[in-house]
């Protein structure tokens, strides 16, 4: 049996939405740890746990669309990572 087309439209949306959210949350890693580096502590820690929020409110929010937009929220988040962690260590 066949999931409806709407869960497909919904996976696909999903999958974009776990790109965006991969490319934000793992974007800005290196930006939390030049703070810890440069004593920024308190914005270091505000940043990280609104990152950590923001990343379970949405899969959360996948979680009640069901398995295949959650898998596809989380195939989105896989990939943005091992973008941004390619992209990171081409740099000096």
């Amino acid at each position: 049996m066949m999931p409806e087309p709407l869960v497909w439209i919904e996976a696909v949306g999903a999958l974009l939405l776990g790109l965006v959210l991969g490319f934000v949350h793992f974007g800005t890693l290196a930006s939390v740890s030049e703070d810890y580096l440069n004593g920024r502590t308190g914005r270091a820690v505000a940043v990280h746990l609104l990152r950590m929020a923001v990343m379970a409110a949405v899969l959360f929010a996948l979680v009640k669309l069901g398995a295949i937009p959650l898998l596809a929220g989380a195939l989105g988040i896989v990939i943005a990572r091992a973008v941004v962690l390619r992209r990171a260590r081409r740099e000096p």
